[in-house]
């Protein structure tokens, strides 16, 4: 596949970082051609540098015959009229465009991305994305993190065993015994950050990162018994008042008592006519005086979500500090992701990881609907859908035991229309089954394409 970005900011050197796994040709087009070497030095991939919406440009980037344009510059404009240009000029099957103004992406507007006003095939909204994220966070007390699969009818969710929890240091095969109404699965475990595929006799051990995977409304459950009960959160503090922080803010604020913390007093009154019941502070999040005023020592979460890192991470660690029951951190920076792993801080969210996986679902190979990128791209969890009959499939008419699942890959669950399957060795894949696979190493990514590619006849 022949892939062209557009834009060598944190999230295309991250796209580049990742697709060079996935496809053959990547190009990569900036006007900084500092960072261009940077990316060229580090990945196989080429470089154009020039204006990524000019036509010239794209065309010296190869556009004629690719087969993908996604384009992630700093600007949306020119990412609308790359895709424009795409389109109307080199008949680019494929054009995927970061949106970041919530003007562009309103339902009322949806009609300005069709192929006769402005073709854009697919959107990515890291603002979005990242919102979503840390709402299932906050309404999921004690979660590491929560993909969505099915439309929301299935949940995978990461957890840290704790100390004297019912599960540790028992065997996986007991977990019907303690849950005897609920069918859950552990789909992975990760020990010290290293990988372990879980069979019936695998023990869990207190600090482990265990992924379950279950229908949401039993996600509740699951948890109570995997580790110690959290009461509900219900006070939340937001530093940052940007894009993610007002977006938040507006999503949270009906179900949670809301405080958003920003800098600019010109913002603030924007934020004040825009929300309705959260309060909004004119003030430094990283401010001492300020937070024990605010009460810190009785936030349920605080959530860091400025566009500095330097600042996120300062007020978190302060926030802790001070009695914050959990914090919740944006960072760019993947180098400062690894310098605070394990620190006070007790959630990391990366925009770009949390990008990749929408975008990473219109490339994969095979019918794949929905991918979420995890453990920093090293694991990643997909829903792929089956096809055919058991003549032309690789999965269909097959029980889960019977498939020749590449090593590392385990099947969580199946969803058949609204019914929720959790994953046994007797269960058969039937025509049109949604299957939720998680996979701890990312180079057998193909392999599991090619069993859920459909067959001819089914086009």
């Amino acid at each position: 596949m022949k892939i062209i970005i557009l834009g060598a900011g944190e999230v295309g050197g991250n796209l580049a970082q990742n697709l060079t796994h996935e496809a053959g040709d990547i190009t990569v087009v900036d006007t900084n051609s500092d960072r261009l070497r940077e990316l060229q030095d580090r990945f196989d991939i080429r470089t154009v540098r020039g204006m990524a919406s000019h036509p010239d440009v794209m065309r010296q980037a190869g556009a004629e015959d690719a087969d993908m344009l996604i384009a992630v510059t700093n600007s949306d404009e020119i990412n609308m009229v790359a895709c424009q240009i795409a389109h109307t000029v080199f008949h680019t099957p494929t054009k995927i465009a970061r949106i970041r103004t919530t003007a562009y992406v309103q339902e009322e507007y949806a009609g300005i991305f069709q192929s006769e006003a402005m073709p854009v095939d697919y959107i990515v909204n890291p603002e979005q994305i990242v919102t979503h994220d840390i709402r299932r966070l906050i309404d999921n007390p004690g979660a590491l993190q929560v993909m969505d699969f099915a439309d929301g009818q299935v949940q995978l969710v990461g957890i840290k065993a704790y100390y004297g929890g019912p599960l540790v240091d028992q065997e996986l095969k007991y977990l019907r015994q303690h849950m005897p109404m609920v069918d859950t699965r552990v789909a992975a475990i990760f020990r010290q950050n290293r990988p372990i595929i879980p069979r019936g006799d695998t023990i869990i051990e207190a600090d482990d990162e265990v992924f379950f995977i279950a229908a949401t409304t039993d996600i509740q459950a699951v948890m109570s018994e995997l580790r110690q009960t959290e009461r509900p959160n219900r006070r939340l503090i937001i530093a940052g008042g940007g894009h993610i922080g007002r977006g938040l803010a507006s999503t949270v604020e009906q179900k949670y008592g809301t405080r958003i913390i920003e800098r600019s007093r010109e913002r603030c009154y924007e934020l004040s006519e825009v929300l309705n019941r959260t309060i909004v502070l004119a003030g430094d999040a990283s401010d001492r005086d300020l937070l024990i005023e605010e009460n810190i020592e009785e936030t349920d979460v605080f959530c860091a979500v400025t566009n500095d890192d330097e600042a996120n991470i300062m007020s978190s660690m302060l926030a802790k500090s001070l009695g914050a029951r959990k914090v919740i951190t944006l960072i760019n920076n993947p180098a400062y992701v690894d310098l605070i792993e394990g620190s006070e801080i007790d959630i990391v969210i990366n925009p770009q990881q949390a990008t990749l996986g929408s975008i990473l679902q219109h490339i994969r190979r095979g019918d794949v609907v929905k991918v979420h990128s995890l453990r920093r791209g090293a694991a990643e969890a997909i829903e792929a859908i089956a096809h055919g009959d058991h003549r032309s499939s690789k999965v269909v008419g097959k029980r889960l035991d019977e498939i020749d699942l590449p090593p590392g890959t385990n099947i969580g669950a199946i969803v058949r229309g609204t019914q929720v399957i959790i994953a046994h060795d007797d269960v058969l894949v039937e025509p049109d089954d949604h299957v939720i696979l998680f996979l701890v190493d990312k180079s057998r990514i193909p392999e599991v394409e090619k069993l859920f590619q459909a067959p001819l006849s089914f086009f």
